[in-house]
């Protein structure tokens, strides 16, 4: 049975709200798709942020329950239910597909092969983690919550401890709890917003590198 939820007010950080959007709803999740693609059509960095919660399954029986997607704090927060959707969206398919898109996530190959396993591709994608860490790092990978705990504050750790183990393993139960749809749209919001700033800190050095090896040129000249 199809349904579509809404929550207009999901705290974010600060002031910062969410319009989550949590359904498996294929025409809902077409419809949100579409709005994304006119927004980004005007980007020059077509970032989207993603996550992807999991069933309880045990191994190989294991598939994606959740998928988010968030583009902007301005845009509604996706939260498409696949464990309970009757069949493919084809328009959040091809989405996902599109390589003029960049979907930004945290630990993203688990999320990419997990997504293989209902035959959902995502073409262009940054694992976070990967890409950009903290520069006097403790172990190998930093954590969501240490990158964004120094970049988009630290609501997200304290989000993070608000689901137990058992919580955890209830993302294809419905009716998803409160907790659970704060949770993950922060978690896709977290991603995009994260990915976004990198990406203007990584241009802004880029701009001040050429800048300063310019007048040198110059010189040789």
């Amino acid at each position: 049975m199809g349904f579509i939820k809404e929550f207009m007010e999901v705290q974010a950080h600060g002031n910062t709200k969410l319009h989550v959007i949590h359904t498996n709803d294929l025409h809902k999740a077409a419809t949100t798709i579409e709005q994304y693609e006119r927004h980004l059509q005007f980007k020059h960095h077509k970032i989207v942020g993603v996550d992807v919660d999991y069933t309880n399954d045990i191994g190989e029986d294991q598939k994606p329950a959740l998928v988010q997607l968030s583009v902007s704090k301005n845009h509604p927060v996706l939260l498409f239910q696949l464990s309970a959707a009757d069949k493919n969206c084809t328009k959040f398919d091809n989405f996902l597909a599109d390589p003029r898109y960049t979907f930004a996530g945290f630990s993203i190959d688990g999320d990419i092969d997990m997504l293989g396993r209902v035959e959902l591709e995502i073409a262009h994608f940054v694992d976070i983690q990967k890409e950009w860490r903290v520069p006097i790092a403790t172990k190998p990978l930093d954590s969501l919550g240490d990158v964004s705990g120094i970049l988009v504050h630290d609501y997200y750790n304290d989000m993070k401890k608000k689901l137990t183990n058992a919580e955890h393993r209830r993302w294809a139960s419905m009716p998803l709890s409160m907790r659970h749809i704060e949770y993950a749209a922060k978690d896709a919001y977290a991603a995009y917003e994260i990915w976004s700033r990198l990406t203007i800190i990584q241009e802004g050095l880029c701009r001040a590198k050429l800048e300063k090896e310019q007048p040198k040129k110059r010189a040789r000249s």
